[in-house]
């Protein structure tokens, strides 16, 4: 891993992965009773709420986050649950209900930019999966992610991993 620090650019994008990552986790625990883009407007809305637990780290998250990347991957992992799932679900030892809530919302994140952006080199997305299961997730929930988005990398981007020389 390099030594350099993130840029402006890159903090941004994670701050937004950050939020969909928090924005589908509630999604999954409401069971979609509420729609998406109400979740993210309650999301953007929070920032004004003084009283709500560790508001100043939100509005620091909300301060640097891409929220048009942010809008983009809430809605682009929404619209394509199932899609993604079925990619998913022949690399899990497990089914997906029985996933942890937070490694499944990172792993449809995953799966969404391994699918959907293939401007994002697929090493990225891998390492932004892991450090996002290390932040979020149990305590070796990073490993899982990173194997599971590594067989799926595998599959999705298989010219730009043999190309990459793994």
């Amino acid at each position: 891993m390099s030594s350099k620090s993130p840029s402006k650019s890159q903090l941004a994008r994670r701050a937004a992965r950050e939020l969909t990552i928090q924005a589908l986790y509630q999604s999954q625990l409401q069971q979609n009773e509420k729609a998406i883009s109400t979740i993210e407007a309650e999301f953007r809305s929070q920032l004004a709420d003084d009283d709500m637990p560790d508001h100043e780290n939100w509005v620091k998250v909300m301060a640097i986050a891409d929220l048009a990347l942010f809008h983009t991957l809430l809605h682009g992992v929404a619209a394509a649950r199932s899609q993604l799932d079925a990619s998913l679900s022949p690399l899990l030892d497990r089914s997906i209900d029985e996933l942890d809530p937070i490694e499944l919302a990172i792993l449809r994140l995953g799966a969404y930019e391994l699918a959907e952006r293939p401007e994002v080199p697929y090493r990225v997305v891998i390492n932004e999966g892991v450090e996002l299961a290390k932040s979020f997730g149990a305590t070796d929930g990073h490993k899982y992610v990173n194997g599971i988005l590594d067989k799926l990398a595998a599959r999705l981007r298989s010219v730009e991993v043999k190309a990459r020389g793994r």
